[in-house]
């Protein structure tokens, strides 16, 4: 099975467009930009040094117990 052809091609497209309208196709594009944009971005942080990442959740969660001390206050 190699590549399709332009006439397939358009009719995929059509099909597409009927299904989805062509005002939410772009929404779906960006939706799906994004998707892979933080999938990418979750990747990285995977990779990062694994006492970093302790580091920042021990920040995160100091500020989270300032936080909830002014609220009580």
């Amino acid at each position: 099975m190699g590549m399709p052809s332009m006439p397939e091609l358009l009719v995929v497209l059509a099909i597409v467009v009927l299904l989805f309208g062509s005002k939410k196709i772009p929404e779906l594009a960006k939706g799906m930009g994004k998707g892979i944009k933080d999938f990418k971005k979750a990747i990285k942080e995977d990779d990062e040094d694994p006492k970093e990442i302790v580091s920042k959740t021990s920040e995160v969660d100091e500020i989270k117990k300032k936080e909830t001390t002014s609220e009580n206050a």
